[in-house]
């Protein structure tokens, strides 16, 4: 059993890593569509309906680092007054992307985007 505190990875769940890495969308900042999360969104989190819309209408958004793009501002967040209230995330799984977490607030809107598979890249 690993004791580093790191998840397990597969050889195939690697291949796939390396694959991803080797691509020229090393920083998705660069060209990430957020209307390619839409029929990942359909298939696995059918509970969320308005995502569909919501991930069309999103925009460019605040890249706070390569593993992260923010769609509502985060100040003081969970405060009364602020436009980040916290709800639930959304964890999915993309052929290409990886394990992507979806940030939901109340009301029914996307906060922001993390590309779980990223982070380790995001303090370079």
């Amino acid at each position: 059993m690993p004791t580093s505190g790191r998840r397990h990875v597969t050889k195939k769940q690697r291949e796939k890593t390396i694959v991803w890495k080797s691509t020229k969308l090393q920083d998705l900042s660069e060209g990430f569509d957020p209307r390619s999360l839409i029929e990942c969104v359909k298939n696995q989190a059918p509970e969320f309906p308005w995502l569909e819309s919501a991930l069309l209408a999103c925009r460019a958004g605040e890249w706070q680092s390569r593993a992260y793009v923010r769609y509502v501002d985060a100040q003081n967040p969970n405060k009364p007054g602020s436009e980040w209230q916290f709800e639930t995330n959304v964890v999915l799984t993309h052929e290409t992307l990886g394990m992507v977490v979806l940030d939901i607030l109340k009301g029914d809107r996307l906060g922001g985007i993390e590309f779980v598979d990223k982070i380790d890249d995001s303090v370079a």
